[in-house]
């Protein structure tokens, strides 16, 4: 398997982070400003998961890319809507069995790695005044519905700039189409696919969530 396979690049990062915490695990009593920073911590878990749920993301999102250009160059346009789904399948079943190997490992990882960061930048007023902001109700309010406010940003860009950048991507699609010796679909008269056959990046990310 080549180095650069994403599932192997990111079983590297977490055994690489893994070994890294456990040469800096913290030994000796239990001071005020290290149980601070656990108060920190456990208010961050939701952060962490985040980030484990990113990589998984991360890593099939040049798949997914790839996905997109094959089906509208070399599979018919009635067979695109199959074909998709059927992929969509398989990158689902990539994040149920790799994201809670990613979520277990980030959890374990974490507290030693986020612990000797904060021991370093923070005093203990400052953790103080960071556990207040993480408690405050008006935080957790706005934390909830971030998702919320990204898709009203994403879907308003996406509408915005629909008519600019999807001829910018046919013609990439065909100049890769030509550098690879492929036919572009489109080339016979065909009607592009619609943007719920093809599996783009975003689509693929979220079948790794939970």
């Amino acid at each position: 398997m080549s180095p650069r396979h994403p599932l192997l690049a990111a079983a590297l990062v977490i055994s690489s982070a893994l070994l890294g915490s456990t040469a800096q695990a913290q030994g000796g009593p239990i001071t005020p400003k290290k149980e601070l920073i656990q108060k920190v911590l456990q208010l961050q878990m939701g952060a962490i998961d985040a980030i484990a749920r990113n990589l998984a993301e991360q890593s099939i999102a040049p798949i997914a890319q790839q996905v997109g250009a094959v089906l509208q160059a070399r599979v018919a346009p009635d067979q695109r809507e199959a074909m998709a789904r059927e992929i969509q399948a398989e990158f689902k079943k990539y994040g149920d069995d790799v994201l809670p190997l990613l979520r277990e490992r980030a959890n374990k990882i974490a507290p030693a790695a986020l612990s000797a960061v904060m021991e370093e930048k923070f005093s203990e007023e400052e953790l103080k005044q960071i556990i207040a902001m993480l408690e405050a109700p008006i935080y957790r309010k706005y934390q909830s519905v971030g998702p919320e406010l990204q898709k009203a940003v994403l879907d308003k860009l996406v509408a915005d700039t629909r008519s600019s950048v999807e001829p910018k991507l046919m013609a990439l699609q065909e100049a890769v189409g030509k550098r690879l010796g492929l036919t572009p679909v489109a080339a016979s008269g065909a009607a592009p696919a619609s943007s719920a056959a093809k599996p783009k990046p975003a689509a693929a990310a979220s079948a790794v969530k939970k």
